[in-house]
């Protein structure tokens, strides 16, 4: 990985970004201003084996090499007939081996056994299936009209020699592994996952492992953050806890920005006294501040920069705020890097009770769904940010728009599902 200098005067003289309320963006636009000021876009391919493959990436379209089938073949077990032979008696020559090919060739009054999955021999454009024929010796009866192509699959009817079966950026799914398998493709080029350095600021912030004081918590975002990135398709490496010391809070970004791909810290991006982030990303990153506070909530602190192409994803301290931050706006960023979408869902539902947003601004509702057999209910949850548990709470969540003011009880929802459930 390449790793870029960084150091504390990139931006010596641009003053730290204060959001004003008049200045804020709504979430869309922030994103889209965000893109069009950084390029961003895929990493470098690497090959990886089958079974390291789900999950991954494309980096290349693949097509196949022959026809699948390569050869008609029996969708039954039974007999091998010519079908124009029926009604009619037919004389048994042989049997066709699995995993070959028949040498014999049959005609209107000859048939073979054949198992599911053999290759049909010369002449035979049918199968009879065995419970549908009547045995005698080496005879078999054939009571009824056969249709040509009956129990037949044939020659690539699954996949044409040539055909573009995945494309390049798609998410590789177990269903697509057993695809590669059949093409032989058992090394298979995928994007590099984008490395995210993960890092909580704060001086009140403990490891988990530890028991707080009075004062203290334990630090969950940069677990919750980190896990949300992996079902992102992308790597979180931690880093050490970012105290509020200025000097310190900048060299410590730094670092993390130089060995990684990009950066998602918790805490440190409001305005108050003890918040560093804009100050630091403003000295050490260029172009630095890209946007800086948000038209939402929970989230409004929310701050995105960039040093070259490396973004800087800086999300609330507030527990529910920063992780419905990164999953709900932020998630098309670390998706250009993926190099495909967030494999994200939605459902309809109907709310149970009304909901209220504040004009102008997107509200993020989390809400708890419940299945009566027909439609899921969705239950608005009390909005809390500083809260640890209501995410998980949470089924999903709900967006009111800029100019959504109430829904009632009772309306259709869309709920998007926080990933990974």
């Amino acid at each position: 990985m390449e790793k870029r200098a960084i150091t504390q005067s990139a931006n010596p003289v641009l003053p730290a970004r204060v959001f004003t309320p008049d200045a804020l963006l709504p979430p869309r636009r922030a994103i889209a201003a965000f893109l069009a000021r950084v390029a961003l876009g895929p990493l470098e391919v690497e090959y990886v084996t089958l079974e390291s493959a789900q999950g991954r990436v494309l980096a290349q379209t693949i097509v196949t090499d022959d026809d699948y089938p390569n050869a008609a073949r029996s969708a039954m077990d039974g007999f091998a007939v010519v079908a124009e032979g029926a009604p009619g008696s037919f004389r048994i020559i042989g049997e066709v081996p699995m995993g070959g090919r028949s040498q014999l060739a049959i005609t209107r009054t000859s048939a073979t056994r054949i198992p599911t999955g053999g290759v049909l021999p010369a002449g035979a454009n049918a199968v009879v299936p065995i419970e549908d024929a009547r045995m005698e010796g080496d005879v078999v009866t054939i009571e009824t009209p056969v249709e040509a192509g009956a129990n037949v699959v044939e020659r690539s009817a699954d996949m044409r020699c040539g055909e573009a079966i995945m494309h390049a950026r798609r998410r590789i799914r177990p269903s697509d592994i057993g695809v590669l398998a059949t093409l032989g493709i058992v090394s298979i080029p995928v994007y590099r996952r984008p490395v995210f350095a993960v890092l909580s600021s704060g001086d009140e912030l403990v490891e988990p492992n530890m028991r707080p004081a009075p004062g203290q918590i334990r630090d969950s975002n940069r677990y919750v953050i980190a896990a949300s990135l992996r079902a992102m398709g992308a790597d979180a490496r931690h880093y050490p806890t970012l105290r509020d010391e200025s000097e310190e809070f900048a060299s410590a970004l730094a670092t993390a920005i130089a060995e990684c791909d990009g950066v998602a810290i918790t805490g440190g991006s409001s305005v108050g006294e003890r918040d560093r982030l804009p100050d630091a990303v403003v000295r050490i990153a260029k172009p630095g501040i890209i946007v800086h506070g948000l038209r939402v909530k929970p989230g409004k602190p929310t701050l995105f920069g960039a040093h070259g192409s490396k973004p800087i994803l800086g999300l609330p301290g507030n527990p529910t705020s920063a992780l419905m931050m990164l999953e709900a706006v932020a998630a098309p960023i670390v998706a250009a890097l993926t190099g495909a979408p967030v494999a994200g869902s939605t459902l309809t539902a109907r709310l149970t009770a009304p909901a209220h947003s504040r004009p102008g601004w997107t509200w993020y509702i989390p809400v708890e769904l419940e299945n009566d057999g027909g439609t899921p209910l969705a239950h608005p949850l009390p909005l809390r940010s500083f809260s640890v548990s209501l995410t998980a709470r949470a089924d999903g969540f709900i967006i009111m728009d800029e100019s959504d003011e109430e829904w009632p009880a009772g309306a259709p929802v869309a709920v998007h599902r926080f990933l990974g459930g």
